[in-house]
């Protein structure tokens, strides 16, 4: 059974989703107030949101930002707006999908198992935990560690990027340009050093691990990762 609250001041159109909802063997909860929606939405835990956009003191669009601060949780707009910008803001604000009222009820129900098949059922990506490892060096990427053996380093997200782009072509070179593409969007204006300060915080946890010596700055191209821990050579 799936959790769906429901984000609607129409007391009506309410109750009316909840029970169409509730019919089909789901669990339908109304929001109770509309001035601690992320609240109640952690306390609910729900699988997917139904959310109005015009709503008393603040918007579906602020509450749908509030929640994907928490949450990935499907989230479904329903509105009488049927403008387009509407439309894009709902998406570009965090949501799933948009429907505009009045609508089928059968089709909200439709919306509603579309997107418990994406997130939870047969459409789901797989669950099992991401990893990169390369001669016993892990980096778990969800996680934003780096381990060997015993051992774990903390890592930032940009560290984590970084260590990521040197697993994958481990012990080749990596040129600059990929690293400064892969940490920042548009790193025209990034000022040379900070990928310099990138990677020395990088020597900093691999040092935590006991690595040494093992990222190697190729000047004037870029940088490669190298195996100097595993085989008794580690430093």
């Amino acid at each position: 059974m799936y959790t769906i609250m429901i984000v609607e001041d129409d007391a009506k159109i309410a109750e009316l989703l909840r029970a169409h909802i509730e019919k089909y063997g789901n669990e339908a909860v109304i929001a109770s107030g509309f001035q601690h929606i992320l609240d109640q939405f952690q306390q609910i835990k729900p699988h997917v949101v139904l959310m109005d956009i015009n709503l008393p003191s603040f918007d579906g669009f602020y509450w749908c930002r509030q929640i994907r601060t928490v949450s990935t949780c499907p989230i479904i707009f329903i509105s009488a707006r049927s403008g387009e910008m509407d439309q894009v803001r709902a998406i570009e604000n965090g949501g799933d999908d948009y429907m505009t009222k009045p609508f089928h009820y059968e089709v909200v129900m439709a919306k509603i198992r579309s997107q418990l098949r994406r997130v939870y059922g047969d459409y789901a990506a797989s669950s099992a935990e991401r990893l990169v490892e390369r001669a016993g060096l892990t980096l778990y990427p969800e996680r934003m560690e780096l381990r060997l053996g015993d051992k774990t380093a903390a890592l930032t997200k940009k560290e984590t990027v970084l260590v990521e782009t040197l697993l994958s072509r481990f012990e080749r070179l990596v040129s600059r340009e990929i690293i400064l593409e892969k940490l920042w969007d548009d790193y025209t204006y990034v000022d040379d050093n900070a990928l310099s300060v990138n990677i020395t915080r990088v020597r900093k946890k691999l040092a935590e691990l006991g690595i040494e010596g093992s990222l190697e700055t190729v000047r004037g191209t870029g940088y490669r990762l190298s195996d100097t821990w595993s085989e008794g050579r580690q430093l």
